[in-house]
């Protein structure tokens, strides 16, 4: 029960408070990552497994600390409320809606530049909704889902060492000439770390949605996507929806043909984001509901 009441109290201060307002401790490690990256870069998967663990393995050991201390669930709660972001990603996710409804694309193609890494200066309205919606039905994993289940599983540690590794893979985990080598660790780290919780996440994008269709989706489509963990968790996520996304998109000036997603007649429109960030309470809802059945026959 201990447990329980640590994730939702994180929760809570999440809904409440969003985000830090001035510093967040991920954008500090996101610039610690930076200087480390400068001095310790190398073409090979040598340098970047040794920046990887240069990072990461400080921090995870600092999070045993307040284990067994008094106020130790204070410092959990505060561990994991950092690591969760519902708030963001829906304050993010509905600037981006509220720009398409008023036909402001020029205003929503600016904001979505917050969500995504892809190139969104020729994306029509329904590129600009349809990027919105993969960003929140990936991240849901990311950063919500992923981050209560290595919680439940290991603690503080699990958590700390979960965000910290889909931070550098988000940094470091690209095909491209200079992190193809370099990022190799942060990205199968990262693909490792997920495994399990992408696919509860699709599974409760099922249970929230349409489930037999998010169920169809997943198993003919998910492998075909280039993550082997975010293609099973959109592909779930548009079923459920009985929307498709995916396609092509442009990164770094290349234009990419991704395979198409989901299913359904309905284009995104500013109106599917909404509907996304309903399926993802939906499934959050889902996740509360087990985590309290479990604390409850646990005593």
């Amino acid at each position: 029960m201990d447990v329980f009441l640590v994730i939702v109290t994180a929760l809570l201060l999440d809904n409440w408070l969003g985000e830090p307002p001035r510093f967040h401790p991920l954008v500090g490690f996101g610039r610690l990552a930076r200087l480390l990256e400068q001095r310790l870069y190398g073409d090979s998967r040598v340098a970047g497994f040794v920046a990887l663990l240069t990072l990461l393995l400080p921090f995870t050991l600092l999070a045993l600390l307040p284990a067994g201390l008094a106020g130790g669930a204070v410092v959990e709660v505060l561990l994991l409320y950092l690591a969760i972001g519902r708030n963001s990603l829906g304050q993010h996710a509905a600037q981006v809606r509220d720009a398409l409804a008023v036909d402001d694309l020029v205003l929503a193609r600016q904001r979505l530049d917050l969500m995504v890494s892809r190139d969104t200066a020729q994306l029509d309205q329904r590129g600009v909704a349809g990027a919105a919606l993969e960003s929140v039905l990936e991240n849901g994993n990311d950063a919500i889902f992923g981050a209560i289940f290595w919680f439940v599983l290991a603690g503080a540690p699990g958590v700390v060492l979960y965000r910290l590794a889909n931070t550098l893979d988000a940094m470091w985990g690209y095909r491209n000439e200079r992190y193809h080598r370099f990022g190799w660790a942060a990205a199968r780290l990262d693909d490792l770390l997920n495994f399990i919780p992408a696919r509860l996440t699709a599974l409760s994008y099922a249970l929230a949605g349409k489930f037999r269709m998010a169920l169809r989706c997943w198993r003919k489509q998910g492998a075909l996507w280039n993550s082997p963990n975010a293609g099973p968790v959109m592909a779930a996520g548009a079923g459920s929806l009985g929307v498709t996304i995916g396609g092509a998109a442009c990164y770094e000036g290349v234009m990419q043909m991704r395979p198409q997603l989901g299913a359904g007649q309905d284009e995104p429109d500013s109106g599917v984001i909404a509907r996304g960030l309903r399926l993802l309470d939906r499934a959050l809802l889902i996740w509360i509901l087990v985590l309290f059945t479990g604390a409850w026959f646990a005593g």
